[in-house]
C-alpha cells in the first residue's frame, strides 16, 4: 500500500494518513491481519513528524480499525468491518452534510454530486476488481508529494 500526502491539502497530514488506510481497508487493498508499516518508518518515508504519523494511528485504534502489538507491530484488525452502525451512519450523515455543502458553494447541484458520487463509486469498484487478486505492498508508503491530490 503506498500513502501520499501533500502539503497543498486542506486536510490535515494525519487525517490523509487515515483517509487513505481507511480506503485501503474499505477497498479490501488491505485485509484484517496486514502489517502496517511502523510508525517510525512510515514518518521518515513520509518525511513527517513521528507524532503525525502516531495521531493517525492513536486515532484509527480508537475506532477500532487496526491494532497494535507490543513488540510485533500494527495490523489492521480482525473486526475492521464491525462498527456500531448507528455510529457509523452518524459519522457518514455529516460527512455527507459537509460535502453538500461544499457542493453547493462551489456551485454543484446535487444531480451533479449524485453523478459525481456514482463516478467515484465505479473507480472503487475498478480498483477493487483490479487489485482483487494481488498482494499487498509491503512498503507502505512512498515518498511526500508536492503536486496537489486528485
Amino acid at each position: 500500500m503506498q500513502i501520499h500526502i501533500t502539503s497543498a491539502s486542506d486536510l490535515p497530514i494525519y487525517r490523509q494518513i487515515m483517509r487513505q488506510i481507511v480506503d485501503a481497508v474499505a477497498g479490501d487493498r488491505l485485509r484484517p491481519g496486514d502489517k502496517l508499516t511502523s510508525q517510525r518508518e512510515l514518518a521518515e518515508q513520509l518525511v513527517v513528524s513521528p507524532l503525525t504519523v502516531k495521531k493517525a494511528y492513536d486515532e484509527l485504534e480508537r475506532e477500532g480499525l487496526i491494532q497494535t502489538q507490543r513488540g510485533r507491530g500494527t495490523f489492521v484488525a480482525a473486526r475492521a468491518t464491525a462498527v456500531d452502525p448507528a455510529a457509523q451512519r452518524q459519522r457518514l450523515r455529516e460527512m455527507v452534510r459537509r460535502l453538500l455543502s461544499r457542493a453547493h458553494l462551489g456551485g454543484l447541484d446535487f444531480t451533479s454530486v449524485l453523478a459525481l458520487a456514482h463516478e467515484v463509486h465505479a473507480e472503487l469498484e475498478a480498483e477493487r476488481a483490479a487489485e482483487g487478486g494481488s498482494d499487498n505492498d509491503e512498503s507502505g508508503s512512498t515518498p511526500r508529494e508536492s503536486e496537489s491530490e486528485s
